[in-house]
């Protein structure tokens, strides 16, 4: 997973890049986390628990988006994705769809929250 952060210095907001097929990881931090401290720790504390018992899923529910690990393995999805409702394969929704869920490895989901803490310290 690719990911670049981006300041604009005029309007104080901060942006997330992030490579084609995990988008909504990018909008996950950008939207969900941001430059909440206290969110950037629980979110830190989630992957502790997941790599001290990996067998068991670690949820953390999101305004729009929000984040499960299972094992080594980190999903990022929109609410709406998880009501259960499966539509048709071909469907027009199937490319809508592969920008709102994304999964990648805990290790690189772990770098991607360190290199964003770190972004946002850096002046």
């Amino acid at each position: 997973m690719e990911f670049e952060f981006i300041r604009n210095t005029l309007m104080g907001e901060y942006y997330v890049k992030c490579s084609m097929g995990h988008e909504i990881v990018g909008r996950w931090l950008q939207d969900e986390v941001g430059n909440d401290w206290q969110k950037i720790e629980q979110v830190e504390q989630l992957i502790v628990q997941a790599l001290t018992n990996p067998q068991q899923e670690h949820f953390l529910l999101g305004k729009e988006i929000s984040v499960s690990i299972q094992s080594d393995e980190v999903t990022v999805q929109e609410n709406v994705l998880a009501h259960g409702e499966e539509l048709d394969d071909g469907s027009e929704f199937d490319f809508y769809d592969c920008e709102s869920t994304a999964s990648c490895g805990i290790d690189d989901f772990s770098l991607a929250i360190e290199q964003w803490k770190s972004f946002l310290t850096t002046r």
